[in-house]
């Protein structure tokens, strides 16, 4: 509660971003499978949207599973699936009774299919509410995104719906499937890992970045807290001098 107090609630970053790391690591130091890891990273998750959604965030991006999590073994890759589905059953009520709006990025066609059913419905379900915009990055990849985008851009041209010689950054942004989102203002990372893992490449251009050696299963409020408060504390100059900064 302490930490929660020393927030500023106006200097409030309205995206956060997460990666979520280190499942895997904090079921293998108990002796346990992987999968008793992901169980547990689904409470901490449950805790982390709570307080997001509290502090009066607009925007929670968590990358949940990436492109390359598909080279996985099978078993685990069935399992996180059905725990997937099972969140979904277990959290609808939840979102609804917090006002939050479920949104997914990523090559969501690649998803087991009653994944698919049951996240189109909950997106349905939850469509109307305007509190936190909780967007879940699923079989998601940056490369693959602005791959994506390149192409459907190149189609474009083609057909003569786009000019080539006048498409600029918000052109390129219209193509992203994160357009209508805005870029994150904190990326948090767990587990002690110092990359990004092919996330959100070319929205993260100015994001502030966060690491912590916490494993996801055991980051709770009070370590959500901690970031938010590094990230007040940091002076955001997107290529302008600390005066200009100063003057505005």
């Amino acid at each position: 509660m302490q930490l929660r107090k020393q927030i500023i609630i106006s200097k409030l970053p309205s995206h956060v971003a997460i990666i979520m790391d280190g499942n895997g690591r904090w079921a293998r130091q108990r002796g346990l499978d992987r999968v008793f890891g992901h169980q547990q990273g689904v409470t901490a998750l449950r805790e982390v949207i709570e307080t997001a959604a509290e502090l009066g965030i607009k925007y929670l991006t968590l990358y949940a599973f990436s492109t390359e999590n598909w080279g996985r073994p099978d078993e685990e890759i069935s399992a996180l699936m059905g725990i997937m589905v099972q969140s979904l059953n277990k959290e609808t009520d939840t979102l609804l009774k917090n006002n939050i709006r479920l949104l997914t990025i990523g090559d969501v066609d690649r998803l087991a299919v009653d994944v698919k059913e049951r996240l189109a419905e909950t997106i349905q379900v939850t469509s109307v509410n305007t509190g936190l915009n909780l967007v879940v990055a699923l079989s998601y990849s940056s490369r693959w995104e602005i791959t994506e985008a390149a192409r459907r851009i190149s189609i474009d041209v083609i057909k003569g719906n786009l000019n080539q010689d006048s498409i600029h950054e918000e052109d390129f942004e219209k193509y992203l499937t994160t357009y209508g989102i805005p870029d994150p203002e904190l990326l948090i990372r767990t587990s002690g890992e110092l990359r990004i893992s092919n996330f959100l490449l070319w929205q993260l251009a100015y994001t502030e970045l966060y690491f912590t050696d916490t494993l996801w299963p055991d980051f709770g409020k009070d370590d959500f807290y901690s970031a938010i408060l590094d990230f007040q504390k940091r002076e955001r100059r997107f290529g302008k001098t600390s005066e200009q900064v100063l003057e505005k």
